[in-house]
This record gives C-alpha cells, sequence and structure tokens, in this order.
C-alpha cells in the first residue's frame, strides 16, 4: 500500500508556475478565503491576497461558507492551461486564523527546519 504523502506548507502567491510545489501530483497544504463555492461541481475558489486556486472539494463532507477561511491539504492537479486545481481530501474551517501570523510562523519554520532536523537525527 502506498503511503500518503503530507502536505508540503504553502501560501497562494508562492503557488505559480515558477515555484518548487508547482508540480503535477504534489501534495499541498493552502489556506485562504472562500469566495466562491459551486455546490453542482464541488469546485471551491480560496484567495490569499491577490493569489487564488480552484479546489474541487469532490471527496470532502464538510459544509462550506463563502467569507470563510478554509485549509486544505490535497494533491495538485495541473490543466493543460497551466492553471492549478488541488484536489482536496482534507479540509476545515480556520476561521479565527491571523493570516499574517501564519505567514511569519510558516517563513520561521522553513528557516529553522533543516537545524531541527539535523538536531533530531543525531
Amino acid at each position: 500500500m502506498d503511503a500518503i504523502a503530507s502536505g508540503a506548507l504553502v501560501t497562494l502567491t508562492e503557488l505559480n508556475q515558477s515555484s518548487p510545489y508547482f508540480k503535477q501530483g504534489a501534495s499541498l497544504r493552502v489556506t485562504g478565503k472562500l469566495v466562491d463555492y459551486n455546490l453542482v461541481t464541488a469546485m471551491a475558489v480560496i484567495v490569499d491576497g491577490a493569489a487564488s486556486i480552484q479546489v474541487d472539494t469532490s471527496l470532502l463532507t464538510i459544509h462550506f461558507r463563502v467569507g470563510s477561511l478554509y485549509q486544505f491539504i490535497g494533491e495538485l492537479n495541473i490543466e493543460p492551461n497551466g492553471e492549478g486545481t488541488l484536489r482536496a481530501r482534507v479540509g476545515r474551517i480556520v476561521d479565527g486564523l491571523d493570516m499574517n501570523l501564519y505567514q511569519q510562523s510558516l517563513q520561521l519554520l522553513r528557516e529553522h527546519l533543516p537545524e531541527l532536523t539535523r538536531e533530531g537525527s543525531s
């Protein structure tokens, strides 16, 4: 049985065609404000600043509220037109999350993760 990859923490502004995270099948964790949801197609659009991504929520059974903050973990599907869609396998509402603080903590985690990984393996 294949192991399910953990979702790499990525901000929507980092998720563009020149990003190392923008790869077919990449397992990602993204967070953003829900601005659109189509119940028929189960497609959602989340935004963070000027960046956005479509999220296929067909595997999820959560209730969506436009205007709320959501976090999704799933695999990136790159369309022929070069746009990415995240096929979410996990989703949760994260209203109340301070996005500025979240992005700062993500930056600090990236700066110190190599150091913490080295210490944990010795």
